[in-house]
Parts: structure tokens; C-alpha cells; sequence
């Protein structure tokens, strides 16, 4: 791994990290250590890391904004690498928006609003980058990223890159072809409309409030922790097997929202693992609906 780091400092790639903990990157507040974390100065540095990662063979995972994931308490061994806001770039040409996966998709919707650009006000309370929504199918209030996505621009740890269109994505619910090939997203294209721009801002406005009101924000949290059963919905389910306010250790089932779990204080990987096993008992011994997590767990097992 010295002879690694070394290459890498030696290639400029951007700020380079040894066992940082991983904790200061995602945003439950929950992660051991990276053995190596980089953070690329832009999509040109990105490229020239994994080619370097792939020269040495070095086991790579890569992460965005750190929402909708939990690292386990051991951390994770090889290089991370984060896509930061150093990949941000934005570019719009009429309604075609070009963006780079670094970009925050709430700042992109609150933007594209005011232009009078319309597609993506469902986004306006989902936190996370843009690289990420396109991995996971994003999507609140009726409405995802395959309902916008043009194009997707995606690096493979071999070094590969390719444009896939819209129809080659594979999307359905919370799900893309990038979580079964282990792609990365660095730049999409989404085709957006023209509309009235005091409409689209006030429907983005709404959907900001609601989330707010029925989304708990005042602790750390991952976003969504589970799938909806459809036709169920997985923060009905938990609730109706008495489980708002059930803590394990530093993690909490959130008394606003069920499917949110919370960290309220000192939440560990195991805390919050614990937490979601007895989640997945409880609500099949009362309805007989098998849960299944969208949080995506990642790292050595404790």
C-alpha cells in the first residue's frame, strides 16, 4: 500500500488520507476507518486513480455524499475513493441539463427550479449527489431519476467507461444496473422540460416542507432504510409492529418516521445492523412481509 500512496501523490491526484474514519464522510455520522481515502481533484484525476488502483490491484469502493449507507464499525480495506464537489461541473442547454455526479441533487433541483426547468422537483428534499441518484433510482413523491436520465456516464473499477442510455440502465424501484456491475456514475445527462418557473419553484417548495414535517433531520440519518413491500409501505409496517422509538445502543427506530433510523448519539454499524434484524423479525411475525434494506452495507463484518 506505501508504494501505492506514493504513486498516487506522485500523480497529483488530489488529497490522499491513510485510515481516515469514515464517519466524517456519510451522513449518519456511522463508519470505521478507510484504509486509504481519496478524494480527486476531477473526473480526469478519477480516471488516472483507478487506472493507478488497477495497476496494483488494490480493492476500490466508491462513495458519493455518503447518504443511504452504513459502513461497517471495522471500516473498509483498499482505497475509497469520494466523489466530492470537486466533480460538480454543470452545463444547460435549453431543457438538456449536463452535470457531474459530485453536484448536490438538492442544490441541482433548487437551481433548474428557478431557471423554469421542470423534472426534478421531486428531488428537492433528497439528500445525496447526483452520482448517487443515479445508482439508486432516487425518487420521492411519484416520480424517480429514470423519469429524467438521458444518459449516464460510468467508470468501472477495470478502468472502463461508458455512456449508457436511458432504456440500457436497467431501472425500477430504488434500483439501477449500477448496483449489480458495480458501476459509478461520474456525469449524467438529464432531458428536462420548460415550464412555468413560479409553478415548478412552489412545487419544489412543497415538497421541501413535506419533507421536513414527516422527515426526521434533527439527527443523523441515512435517508430511507427500507424498501417499500409494495403494496405496502415499509414506514407503515414498522410503526404498526410498535416499533417507533425502539432503540438499540445509539440507534433509534425515528418517532417521526419509521422507516428512518436515527443516530442519537454514539450509533455504531452494529447498533444500527441489530436494529434492523429486529425490524425484519417483528414485522414478519405480525404481517408476514419479508423487509428488505435500500441502505446499501458496506465494509469488513465486525
Amino acid at each position: 500500500m506505501d508504494q501505492l500512496i506514493k504513486e498516487l501523490q506522485q500523480a497529483n491526484v488530489g488529497q490522499i488520507k491513510e485510515n481516515e474514519l469514515l464517519a466524517n464522510h456519510t451522513t449518519w455520522k456511522i463508519g470505521g476507518p478507510a484504509e486509504v481515502l481519496v478524494i480527486p481533484k476531477d473526473e480526469t484525476n478519477l480516471a488516472k486513480t483507478i487506472s493507478l488502483l488497477k495497476k496494483n490491484n488494490v480493492p476500490v469502493f466508491i462513495v458519493g455524499r455518503g447518504s443511504n449507507l452504513l459502513i461497517s464499525d471495522k471500516g473498509i480495506r483498499g482505497v475509497v475513493i469520494k466523489i466530492s464537489d470537486s466533480i460538480d461541473h454543470l452545463e444547460v442547454n435549453g431543457e438538456e441539463v449536463r452535470v457531474g455526479a459530485g453536484f448536490s441533487l438538492i442544490k441541482l433541483a433548487t437551481m433548474l427550479s428557478k431557471k423554469g426547468l421542470s423534472g426534478l422537483e421531486f428531488a428537492g428534499g433528497i439528500p445525496g449527489s447526483v452520482g448517487g441518484a443515479v445508482f439508486m433510482n432516487a425518487g420521492a413523491h411519484k416520480s424517480d431519476i429514470s423519469k429524467i436520465l438521458k444518459k449516464a456516464k460510468v467508470v468501472y473499477p477495470n478502468g472502463k467507461q461508458v455512456w449508457y442510455n436511458n432504456d440500457e440502465m436497467d431501472f425500477s424501484y430504488r434500483t439501477s444496473r449500477l448496483q449489480k456491475d458495480q458501476g459509478i456514475c461520474v456525469e449524467a445527462i438529464f432531458q428536462l422540460r420548460n415550464g412555468n418557473r413560479e409553478d415548478i419553484v412552489a412545487e419544489i417548495q412543497k415538497n421541501k416542507e413535506y419533507r421536513k414535517k414527516t422527515q426526521p433531520w434533527d439527527f443523523p440519518c441515512c435517508g430511507s432504510v427500507f424498501r417499500n413491500p409494495l403494496p405496502h409501505h415499509a414506514g407503515k409496517l414498522i410503526e404498526e409492529a410498535g416499533l417507533k422509538g425502539y432503540t438499540v445502543g445509539g440507534a433509534q427506530v425515528s418517532t417521526i418516521h419509521a422507516n428512518f433510523i436515527v443516530n442519537i448519539g454514539g450509533a455504531t454499524a452494529s447498533d444500527v445492523l441489530g436494529l434492523i434484524d429486529h425490524i425484519k423479525a417483528e414485522v414478519y411475525k405480525k404481517f408476514q412481509v419479508q423487509m428488505e434494506t435500500e441502505v446499501e452495507l458496506i465494509g469488513e463484518k465486525s
